[in-house]
């Protein structure tokens, strides 16, 4: 069986998911890799037949995406000829995880794309979802990467075709122990906010891993590091707490290794909203901002020992046999993968989404 596995490289979280995944589908059968996307900093460990640009959504420096940013770096026409050059007839099976070419170049020639990711199980009906309206950043999530059959990972299992985190190899075989810092993982915002917020607490040591250096260094009681894939494995293996993004990866590890946690979902970002409806819903403090104002509730977690005990069972190689013996090599026909969308492929040739961008910017 020829397989295509098609990964999101905005963020880190979906590249770290592949690389447990990759080993088990190239056990499975003839695999491909495909990632486009150009925000993350996790490197794959596997050769990558197509690298592609894709559509990447920009982090910024006050707590949510840099949509001007996006939409300047947003090649509509170059993704266009991404979808369009992608050969998905050649195989059998394609997984998609949040990953708009493959999906957009499936939808144009018919194929079945099945989508295999956590953006599944978000838009699925019975997930949390935010009690703030967001009609455009819901839009987007059903619709940057459409996919014909959908299976998901969530902090809990919403519903049938829902699963626990795929959780990475490196944390599941850690040795764990605590020591006195925290783990500071907040992209969406510039070190000078996070180091103005949290120098706030002169008896704590944190260990924040910046998106916007390359050189380490010391600030008052903070230590600012480049984000390194296995010295933030390190830092979240050993931390007292981590207290970061609404995310998925993150805190799904966090939960894992009994950490305690506190998320701050990322402005104008439906998904991270949701997300932390449900990190809510199963008793994980949620802040809306890295303000002062949040101070008390930042102090209140501090002096908390509480952590929220999960179970994340190892089912990643039953799930890709689930998907492999239901999807392997299965077309579908014109009507069920053209069916209805918001935004065909007619009008995203015509740069309507980088209309929604636009949208979204002001």
């Amino acid at each position: 069986m020829k397989i295509l596995y098609a990964i999101q490289g905005t963020g880190n979280g979906h590249l770290s998911r592949a690389r447990d995944i990759i080993p088990i589908l190239q056990q499975k059968g003839d695999l491909d890799i495909l990632v486009s996307g150009i925000q993350a900093d996790v490197s794959l460990p596997y050769p990558v037949k197509y690298t592609f640009k894709g559509l990447s959504f920009i982090f910024g420096k006050k707590g949510g995406v840099d949509l001007l940013a996006t939409y300047k770096k947003s090649n509509l026409k170059q993704l266009f000829k991404e979808i369009n050059s992608l050969p998905v007839e050649e195989y059998d099976l394609i997984i998609n995880d949040f990953e708009p070419v493959s999906a957009w170049a499936c939808k144009m020639k018919h194929k079945a794309c099945i989508g295999l990711s956590h953006q599944s199980a978000v838009i699925n009906k019975k997930s949390p979802k935010s009690k703030k309206a967001d009609p455009i950043g819901k839009a987007v999530l059903n619709n940057y990467a459409p996919v014909t059959e959908t299976y998901g990972f969530h902090f809990e299992k919403f519903d049938s075709n829902i699963f626990t985190p795929v959780i990475r190899d490196q944390i599941r075989n850690a040795v764990s122990e605590t020591k006195k810092y925290y783990t500071v993982y907040l992209p969406a915002y510039s070190d000078e906010r996070i180091i103005n917020v949290l120098s706030t607490f002169k008896n704590v040591q944190w260990e924040v891993f910046s998106k916007h250096t390359k050189k380490e260094y010391k600030e008052k009681n903070i230590h600012i590091r480049p984000i390194n894939n296995d010295d933030f494995i390190d830092s979240l293996i050993n931390c007292k707490g981590i207290l970061c993004g609404a995310g998925f990866e993150t805190p799904a590890e966090a939960l894992y290794l009994k950490k305690k946690l506190l998320v701050i979902p990322m402005k104008g970002q439906y998904e991270q909203q949701c997300n932390a409806a449900a990190l809510k819903k199963i008793g994980v403090p949620v802040i809306k901002s890295l303000k002062q104002k949040h101070i008390s509730t930042i102090q209140a977690w501090l002096d908390s020992d509480q952590f929220i005990l999960v179970d994340y069972p190892n089912e990643t190689e039953k799930i890709i046999d689930m998907v492999l013996k239901k999807h392997g090599a299965v077309e579908v026909n014109k009507k069920a993968v053209l069916g209805e969308s918001i935004y065909s492929v007619k009008k995203l040739k015509n740069k309507s989404l980088g209309k929604i961008l636009l949208q979204l910017a002001d």
